[in-house]
């Protein structure tokens, strides 16, 4: 079931990805107009027609929330303060920092760090629902001091209620897909437009956001899942579970190993097909594993690292750090056989609100960065613009400004 090909047949994972985003765009790019026309009205049929919404209003109401937190088992909800705790940990690790620093020539130059008014989070909940995509995405903006919190979820369960209420609240509605994306990016009656979208979801989410970037700041395309495994060696079985912990979240899926010994990727194989035996979501998996997934068969690691930083997957895993100086697109690298993929899912820190289909090339993952504005600030002495005003007044008349240069002479006359 799980192909074994040459690493030269890489090239066509790669433009399979792309081809079927490129089809998701077209089909929602209606729905978003529609939103954008018609508010409301418009996001209700669409709730009604997609998500099976018949309610009256789609603001989930503060009691739900105080409820599920009483529901949930103790189990969970230490497990949310385990995982909470180091979110937030990393979390603060990734914010700029403020400075203003005395320079040469009587400038002083710095940054100040000012969080977003407020951000969307979408959190899928159809096959599965993801309460630690919750997690992943309100702590950062927590930690960044976002203000208003909105969340996007057309079936929350029990357990996502629970880990709103949680991490401090907000506004919760009950949408979904494309039509989510849009009354965030827009603002309708109801649902607030918001300054910055973030979270996964299944291809006509991720084509949304793309097509909506620039009315509203987006975090990155995030699509379906995919992990790039680099191994030369290793346990069948870890390898195998690796590949299967990917594959069960989709059937668009998409998990490869790229090797450089056949013996390897053929104990692999036999192992993926033996773990979906017991697996009770091979229904899933095998999907993704027979439409999207490989073992590619390479002659060196370096042509592994090669193909991988062709495909900027979204989670890459490397033998040993050896290769981290080699690695230039990867939305989150986990390195050597204790490292598995959940970790990152769940606790371990880092986050894993992470770019797919290839936009790792131009960014990494979800980070308390993306909730704040870092805003320049500069201070010259009179001294200091003296010194500087050769330069200013001569790029300016270069460039027919005038009036620019002019307002640094009428300052040192």
């Amino acid at each position: 079931m799980l192909r074994i090909i040459e690493g030269s047949q890489a090239g066509e994972l790669i433009t399979r990805k792309a081809a079927r985003l490129s089809e998701a765009e077209a089909t929602v790019a209606p729905i978003i107009e529609d939103i954008r026309r018609r508010g409301d009205a418009a996001l209700f049929e669409y709730a009604h027609k997609f998500d099976g919404f018949d309610g009256e209003s789609m603001i989930v109401p503060q009691s739900e929330f105080e409820a599920a937190r009483e529901r949930v088992s103790r189990d969970f909800f230490d497990a949310m303060e385990v995982a909470a705790a180091n979110i937030g940990e990393y979390a603060r690790m990734q914010l700029p920092r403020e400075s203003l620093t005395d320079m040469p020539g009587g400038r002083r130059l710095g940054n100040i760090v000012r969080p977003l008014d407020s951000m969307g989070a979408y959190i899928p909940a159809g096959r599965y629902p993801l309460p630690s995509t919750l997690l992943m995405t309100v702590i950062p903006a927590r930690v960044a001091g976002v203000r208003e919190i909105c969340v996007a979820c057309p079936h929350p369960s029990v357990e996502i209620l629970a880990a709103f209420e949680f991490c401090g609240g907000g506004k919760m509605f009950r949408m979904g897909g494309a039509q989510a994306i849009a009354a965030f990016a827009f603002g309708t009656e109801t649902v607030p437009k918001v300054d910055r979208i973030v979270g996964p979801g299944n291809i006509y989410v991720a084509a949304a956001k793309k097509l909506l970037a620039g009315e509203v700041g987006i975090d990155f395309v995030a699509g379906p899942t995919e992990i790039v495994i680099i191994a030369e060696q290793g346990d069948p079985r870890h390898l195998a579970a690796d590949m299967l912990a990917q594959a069960e979240h989709d059937t668009e899926a998409s998990a490869i190993l790229l090797t450089t010994s056949r013996e390897l990727a053929e104990l692999v194989a036999l192992e993926v097909s033996r773990q979906l035996e017991s697996l009770p979501t091979a229904h899933i998996a095998c999907e993704a594993i027979r439409k999207n997934s490989a073992i590619l068969l390479v002659r060196s690691l370096e042509e592994a690292v090669d193909i991988s930083n062709r495909m900027a997957p979204e989670h890459l895993a490397i033998p040993d750090a050896g290769l981290l100086s080699a690695i230039r697109n990867a939305g989150s690298v986990f390195i050597g056989p204790n490292s598995p993929e959940a970790a990152g899912d769940y606790a371990s820190g880092p986050n894993h609100v992470l770019p797919t289909s290839g936009a790792a090339r131009i960014r990494g993952g979800l980070s308390a960065a993306d909730f704040v504005k870092v805003i320049s600030i500069q201070e010259l002495t009179q001294e200091g613009l003296k010194l500087l005003a050769p330069a200013i007044t001569a790029l300016a008349r270069a460039e027919g400004l005038e009036a620019h240069a002019r307002s640094v002479e009428v300052r040192i006359e």
